[in-house]
């Protein structure tokens, strides 16, 4: 009997989390016990919905814990894979090497560098981002202008090359946004509807899907299918019913699922996923169609 049939119905298909990490990536994350940020990571799962325990993520303080999360998430909800994501910003940096470290050997892992050529300069920002997709093996990379020192929007000028390059190189840009943006006037999707029109074989990822700026990011993906909406664990968040409206219409091919890992637990996220109201004939595409086109995967 296929694993697949050992599912329960509700989860006969498969699901790719487009971003997960683990606790002990970061104290961010809940890395040390009884740290402020294990009370932030704590407090951010009970504001955005976790169910039980809100030290959930503890399990994942190990690599081994973590690789057990993800297991039991194929096992009872068809994960197949989760995205583990980089960063670089001033206030905090999650190495290339680190993200591959975490990833290699796993199929079910895939990871995402991360860049800043503010920080980093231009050069030193483009080989980096060159190495971690053609010597690490990284799916893409991240960026987050919000995050700079001043803050920046996706459009200034810092961030092109990186663009440019990663359209050459075939791979997807990410980009942070939403009310964790520290100055909320960068939360803003407009400056990146200029982005998808200057590179428009370039597929960009919004995490966080701007919310709750929600109707402008939708008008934003309506007018560029290179846009690509991940509102994670903002999508069950008061306000956030036009995603699931766009998505059973023509977001249908740009709209992801994301559990948002450690800040919600994975298979949580799945089962609140299917109960918003999403059309069964674009669930498929949703949770994992859509995701394993942007990442090569095939057998889509």
């Amino acid at each position: 009997m296929s694993n697949e049939n050992l599912l329960p119905r509700a989860h006969a298909r498969r699901v790719i989390d487009l971003r997960a990490r683990p606790a002990y990536l970061h104290d961010f994350f809940g890395r040390t016990p009884g740290s402020p940020g294990e009370a932030t990571a704590r407090w951010l799962n009970r504001r955005v919905g976790t169910r039980g325990d809100d030290a959930h993520f503890v399990r994942s303080r190990t690599p081994e814990g973590f690789l057990a999360e993800v297991r039991d998430a194929g096992r009872t909800h068809g994960l197949t894979h989760a995205v583990v994501v980089g960063r670089h910003t001033p206030g905090q940096h999650l190495p290339n090497d680190t993200i591959h470290g975490i990833v290699h050997g796993h199929p079910e892992l895939i990871g995402i560098g991360a860049v800043d050529p503010v920080v980093q300069g231009e050069q030193a920002a483009l080989a980096e981002a060159e190495r971690a997709v053609r010597t690490l093996g990284l799916a893409g990379i991240d960026i987050e202008p919000g995050f700079g020192e001043p803050p920046r929007h996706p459009d200034d000028p810092a961030y092109l090359p990186v663009y440019d390059l990663a359209q050459q190189l075939g791979v997807p840009v990410f980009l942070m946004s939403g009310p964790t943006t520290p100055d909320l006037r960068f939360n803003d999707p407009a400056p990146l509807a200029r982005v998808a029109q200057q590179f428009p074989r370039l597929p960009i990822v919004a995490y966080h899907g701007y919310w709750p700026n929600v109707q402008q990011i939708v008008g934003v993906a309506f007018r560029y299918d290179n846009v690509f909406v991940v509102p994670d664990m903002y999508l069950f968040q008061p306000g956030s019913q036009g995603y699931v409206d766009a998505a059973n219409g023509f977001l249908a091919e740009q709209l992801l699922f994301g559990s948002s890992y450690p800040f919600r637990p994975i298979g949580q996220s799945i089962d609140d996923f299917l109960a918003l109201g999403f059309k069964e004939s674009v669930l498929d595409r949703l949770l994992y169609g859509n995701a394993a086109r942007l990442f090569g995967i095939a057998g889509v």
